[in-house]
């Protein structure tokens, strides 16, 4: 499977193209940079630390994307609906962990996702999906009157968004057990004097610092006991290779936005 790589001069590009000469079915077909990047016309390999691969980094995916099978993009929000648009016009399957979208990207997505193949969530990560479907079912079974939940994250000084995008990743699935709308009863922030915790909420808690590629954590708090379910990633490449497994169960699937829960046959 033809495979391009956007963003591939970041650390979670060169991740990708690692895991790409690694991995079995597919090939590095392309890989692409933004404007004026300092790493354009060097190999992707090489930059990767793999060696020549015979791909340059360049920033024009028109010819790229029209000859290749498939993108995988942990880039930014802007870059990633212009990547989603080229995509559907070469009628490919775009494999989206960007996070930090906001609700107007993601109609754009929906809407690119009538001509392409769109595998689109918060974590990459199996292990991360598959506590999404445990914490659904807990907070199912465990209702508001006796259970508070609250998310708690911790990624590396560097990350630019809060909550990050697994830890909403995660408070959609304790909002869909519930049976309620995250964004009407999310608390992202407590400050002074907050009052009491209003009962249904799900509260968030972010942490910076050092270099966590990614920790989360989920608390459910009742009368004298507390259940955790967690997820600890210390290998980025683990994103990488969730990215990959999705594009290629994409292959042959028809347009549409799907997730990782429909990759792993969790939905």
């Amino acid at each position: 499977m033809k495979l391009v790589v956007v963003g591939a001069g970041g650390r979670m590009g060169r991740t990708l193209v690692r895991a790409i000469t690694e991995a079995e079915g597919v090939e590095l077909f392309g890989a692409i940079e933004r404007e004026g990047d300092q790493n354009l016309g060097r190999d992707a390999g090489e930059l990767a630390g793999v060696g020549l691969l015979g791909v340059n980094i360049t920033d024009d995916p028109l010819p790229i994307f029209a000859k290749a099978e498939g993108v995988i993009d942990f880039t930014i929000p802007a870059a990633s609906v212009e990547f989603a648009t080229l995509a559907a016009q070469a009628r490919i399957i775009h494999i989206i962990g960007t996070t930090g979208c906001t609700k107007d990207d993601e109609e754009k997505f929906a809407a690119a996702a009538r001509h392409a193949t769109i595998v689109k969530s918060g974590n990459m990560s199996l292990g991360v999906n598959l506590l999404a479907a445990l914490v659904e079912r807990a907070a199912k079974s465990l209702g508001p009157e006796d259970f508070d939940i609250e998310v708690l994250e911790m990624h590396h000084k560097h990350k630019i968004d809060a909550p990050s995008g697994t830890a909403l990743l995660l408070g959609e699935a304790a909002a869909a057990g519930r049976g309620i709308d995250l964004n009407e009863n999310a608390v992202k922030s407590r400050d002074g004097i907050t009052g009491a915790r209003k009962e249904g909420t799900i509260g968030f808690a972010t942490l910076r610092g050092g270099s966590v590629i990614g920790e989360h954590s989920v608390m459910l708090a009742g009368e004298g006991e507390v259940i955790e379910l967690s997820h600890r990633a210390t290998d980025r490449g683990l994103f990488a290779r969730g990215a990959l497994k999705a594009a290629l169960w994409a292959k042959g699937k028809k347009p549409g936005l799907y997730s990782m829960k429909d990759v792993l046959g969790l939905n």
